[in-house]
């Protein structure tokens, strides 16, 4: 599994220790540096049950200062797949992916869950 992250990020940090503890491998990433690629965002909206939203950080200055709010109900999922791409500090994080799960955010008992029922 890979998970992107902003290093600075306090709810990411969290996350890596949460895996840590658990004793789950996984690959590391810094969203900065290296932005999902489409087909994981296409992967993570299908995990995410096609809600958009749900992969953009909301409360980020760059998505306000974007005007984002107000723009993503009139832009193509494709335009919003590429704005994400091109811009790693939209993307909601931590940004986790496995085999057959994708987490975005990081809350603790939800992340329980679904490790849970990984093979």
């Amino acid at each position: 599994m890979v998970i992107y992250i902003y290093a600075k990020c306090s709810t990411c940090k969290d996350a890596i220790k949460f895996l840590e503890k658990q004793k789950i491998n996984f690959t590391r990433k810094e969203i900065t540096q290296e932005t999902p690629s489409k087909n994981e965002f296409y992967q993570m909206l299908y995990y995410q049950k096609e809600n958009l939203k749900k992969l953009f950080n909301t409360s980020g200055l760059l998505y306000k200062e974007m005007l984002l709010k107000d723009k993503l109900s009139t832009m193509t999922l494709e335009e919003s797949l590429e704005l994400l791409h091109q811009h790693g500090m939209l993307v909601k994080r931590p940004f986790l992916l496995g085999r057959n799960f994708g987490l975005t955010g990081f809350n603790e008992i939800e992340w329980l869950t679904v490790l849970n029922k990984i093979d």
